[in-house]
């Protein structure tokens, strides 16, 4: 599981989402794909965005992935109670993610009810690197491991796939 992050490039709109369908597509050059719903309002920020964040959370901020999850940008702004900053393209970084990455959006590709963002990762960075990171996050011996669909299964969605 993933949170992407957007901002609007001509009117600075911030959006986040929990997205599941995401993958590497590429070694060399590097290039990643990550799916969003057209019902999804990060969907409408991501198209107006250059560079998108995407952030590989720990079991132990499943806290976070709930919060871009079960919300919606909608009716709720979403980064008024996180810790962020802004990254290239003045796309979102989540502090206390397990690992993220910024990408420029090269494309764009139709799939069924989602639509892939092919990006380039331009920049990089880890809980380890990240001062700012919680320790807890980085190894939590109750719950060790990376976030998974098992994990938020239980959650309600902000909006409809």
């Amino acid at each position: 599981m993933y949170v992407v992050t957007a901002a609007g490039e001509e009117d600075g709109e911030l959006d986040g989402c929990l997205v599941g369908f995401a993958s590497q597509c590429s070694i060399g050059p590097a290039r990643f794909v990550v799916w969003l719903s057209r019902e999804n309002r990060t969907y409408r920020a991501a198209c107006r965005a250059s560079h998108l964040g995407v952030h590989v959370l720990s079991r132990a901020r499943s806290d976070l992935a709930r919060w871009f999850g079960e919300r919606t940008g909608d009716d709720t702004d979403k980064f008024a109670e996180v810790d962020w900053r802004p990254g290239p393209g003045g796309a979102p970084v989540l502090r206390g993610a397990r690992a993220w990455f910024v990408g420029r959006v090269l494309d764009r590709f139709e799939g069924g009810d989602h639509v892939g963002f092919l990006l380039a990762p331009v920049t990089e960075g880890s809980a380890d690197a990240d001062d700012s990171a919680d320790p807890d996050d980085v190894a939590d011996a109750a719950r060790p491991g990376l976030l998974r669909l098992s994990d938020v299964e239980h959650f309600s969605p902000g909006h409809p796939a």
